[in-house]
């Protein structure tokens, strides 16, 4: 594997780390970094013994760089326990909102935000509110469950696996190049030479 694979891989890593702390938190309010949750460390346990120092190191990691981006904040007196931010509640509220946008920087950066979801027919309601939510934040679709947008947009994948618990059947990509992206950037409005 080259260096720009194990790179991309280990970013991977810690992001996927990284959502699964968050909608930890999302869905339970709190979340225990030393104990979790007394009935989750059972089945946490197996997990645990396969689990090297490396990839614990990850997790812990992972949960830095929430607590960094402000979506996770340590409980003053409880020490070991973290609780969801106004920044992190203010992306769940605006999930909530459809009518409420994504914020837009000034320049782009050349790069698309692809949206791949893979819902069974079983869950056929959830696989409609997402589609639904994505088309109100403004994202396109390129086919029945990819989905595309041109800016940062991570926080908000993280909220949506959370909100609606489908975690690794929604998958975040930034792709520098996509074929045929002229119709899309006529879409956003985006110029020929991205930032």
């Amino acid at each position: 594997m080259g260096n720009l694979e194990e790179h991309s891989a280990k970013r991977t890593r810690i992001t996927k780390l990284q959502k699964a702390v968050l909608s930890g938190v999302a869905t339970a309010g709190i979340l225990s970094i030393a104990l979790l949750a007394p009935n989750a460390i059972r089945y946490l346990r197996p997990l645990m013994k396969k689990m090297d120092r490396s990839r614990q190191n990850s997790i812990q990691r992972a949960r830095h760089l929430l607590v960094d981006k402000k979506l996770l904040a340590y409980i003053p007196n409880k020490p070991g326990f973290l609780q969801m931010t106004d920044k992190g509640n203010a992306l769940m509220a605006r999930l909530n909102n459809t009518n409420c946008p994504l914020k837009k920087p000034k320049r782009w950066d050349g790069k698309w935000r692809v949206l791949i979801f893979d819902i069974t027919e079983k869950r056929r309601r959830t696989r409609v509110q997402l589609r639904l939510t994505l088309q109100s934040f403004g994202f396109i679709r390129l086919q029945d469950s990819v989905w595309v947008y041109p800016y940062p947009c991570e926080e908000l994948v993280t909220l949506l696996k959370a909100d609606l618990k489908i975690g690794y059947a929604l998958l975040y990509l930034i792709v520098e190049e996509m074929e045929g992206d002229k119709h899309l950037r006529k879409i956003f409005n985006l110029s020929d030479n991205p930032a």
